[in-house]
């Protein structure tokens, strides 16, 4: 018979247990994104960025052909990492890069989180050839787009069947908080929720604006 602990669940993401690997959040890739409006893709990215930045998380930027055919990484992404260095490359499949396993290999995780463009490309090809070797996978999905619903979705799915764990850009920054008693992390958490949470960020302005409510922390 099992037994209840009060212990998180080990496939529950900690800030220092993953790896975030961002691929391909330019330009020319979003322009034939039809299965997510730009303006949302473009508003989780950026959750996402904050969310790493803010927990620490290791986090890879890569892209591909930026000089000479893709263009820069989204503002949204450039801008919380200002100094971080963009991987730029020519491989479709971002796990066949060598610089990746280079960086993948030095931060030393076992689970890969991925976000970017195309699902059915930049994050199948990664995502595939990490779980063969071994990792566990997470794909942020709405931080993910294609060039239909059907591209998008089949490549979930296809993601799935394999062992790939879909969330959202929302979860992932909650994931990370996880606890209001967090003190450290209480406030720059709510803040990104305000700024990129969507609806839920407005109820955050709501509730502390009218009421100076907190979540018990």
């Amino acid at each position: 018979m099992a037994t209840a602990s009060a212990v998180a669940g080990k496939s529950l993401l900690t800030p220092l247990d993953h790896t975030l690997i961002m691929i391909d959040h330019q330009s020319q890739m979003a322009f034939a994104t039809k299965s997510i409006d730009a303006v949302a893709l473009r508003n989780n990215a950026a959750l996402v960025a904050k969310a790493a930045h803010e927990f620490g998380v290791s986090t890879i930027l890569t892209t591909v052909a930026e000089k000479s055919f893709s263009g820069p990484i989204f503002d949204e992404i450039k801008s919380v990492f200002p100094d971080h260095k963009v991987i730029d490359r020519t491989t479709m499949n971002t796990w066949e890069d060598p610089r990746i396993a280079v960086e993948v290999n030095k931060a030393g995780k076992n689970k890969i989180v991925l976000a970017g463009l195309w699902t059915s490309v930049c994050i199948v090809g990664p995502a595939l050839s990490a779980l063969d070797q071994g990792f566990e996978v997470y794909v942020i999905a709405d931080a993910c787009g294609d060039v239909s619903d059907e591209a998008h979705h089949m490549a979930l799915q296809r993601m799935i069947q394999l062992g790939a764990r879909p969330m959202t850009s929302l979860q992932y920054l909650l994931e990370l908080q996880r606890d209001w008693a967090r003190g450290e992390t209480y406030e720059q958490t709510v803040k990104t929720a305000i700024a990129n949470g969507g609806a839920y960020g407005l109820g955050l302005i709501y509730a502390k604006t009218m009421f100076n409510a907190s979540e018990g922390h």
